[in-house]
């Protein structure tokens, strides 16, 4: 039986030019590609045309492949001797499940390695021109993400009531309500700034810039169709929404 090798790849957001020189390496050395479903098209197309691709991703409550099929399916084609590539939406660290399937790699005797890439949270601060921590305004960022295992989210006040730390929620504005909810009752004030960013990294990209106490209804009145960031703080009053919109539209 002859083992492969797995390489656990951050695609970033989706945008081909967010990607990494050593993860487009490895991108274009794959015999078997495993791809989330938010990778986009031109990201796969990287991929040699003889490679095996299959989507394994996962989009909120919609079918999906379940992370045991993907996690078999790594190593059943490992171990055909193929270099499998499992490319991941954003950073495989940030709320990617890759430990998981590191362990499940170590316990089936697969060699592998893991490559970053840019974080959602990243990329929207580029794209939308504002800080993600600010001197004087914001000396910490927190990362949360409101797909538990559970369902649900859960906000511990003393996480969340520093007004000097920025908070971005991933996978989080079906429960914006309780977000805002919480929020307000850990001491943030009501006219904190929100923005909300649908496709970070995308040329299609969009932000809303709201406050604390408008939060839920916002989300709740727009059509969001990609993945959204909440991110609130202080930091966030920066973001250059309209000038963005702008500039996007130009490029097209």
């Amino acid at each position: 039986m002859r083992n492969g090798f797995v390489s656990l790849v951050g695609a970033g957001p989706g945008n081909a030019d967010l990607l990494t020189l050593g993860a487009l390496k490895v991108l274009q050395q794959a015999q078997a590609l495993l791809y989330d479903a938010l990778v986009s098209e031109d990201i796969i197309a990287l991929a040699p045309q003889r490679c095996v691709k299959i989507c394994v991703g996962k989009r909120g409550d919609r079918l999906s492949v379940s992370q045991d099929k993907t996690n078999e399916l790594m190593v059943r084609l490992a171990r055909k001797g193929l270099h499998v590539v499992r490319l991941k939406g954003g950073d495989p660290s940030m709320f990617g499940r890759v430990e998981e399937e590191r362990q499940y790699l170590d316990r089936h005797g697969v060699p592998h390695k893991t490559l970053a890439g840019v974080t959602a949270a990243s990329a929207a601060a580029a794209q939308f021109e504002f800080p993600l921590t600010h001197r004087g305004e914001a000396r910490a960022v927190t990362f949360l993400t409101g797909r538990t295992k559970e369902g649900s989210i859960d906000l511990d006040d003393a996480r969340v009531s520093d007004t000097e730390t920025s908070l971005v929620f991933y996978m989080s504005s079906h429960n914006a309500r309780h977000i805002e909810a919480r929020l307000r009752e850990a001491g943030r004030p009501a006219a904190t700034p929100v923005v909300l960013i649908e496709n970070a990294g995308r040329q299609h990209a969009r932000a809303v810039a709201t406050r604390l106490d408008r939060l839920a209804a916002e989300v709740e009145t727009a059509a969001w169709d990609g993945p959204v960031l909440i991110a609130v703080g202080d930091a966030f009053a920066y973001a250059r929404t309209a000038s963005v919109a702008t500039a996007v539209a130009a490029l097209r």
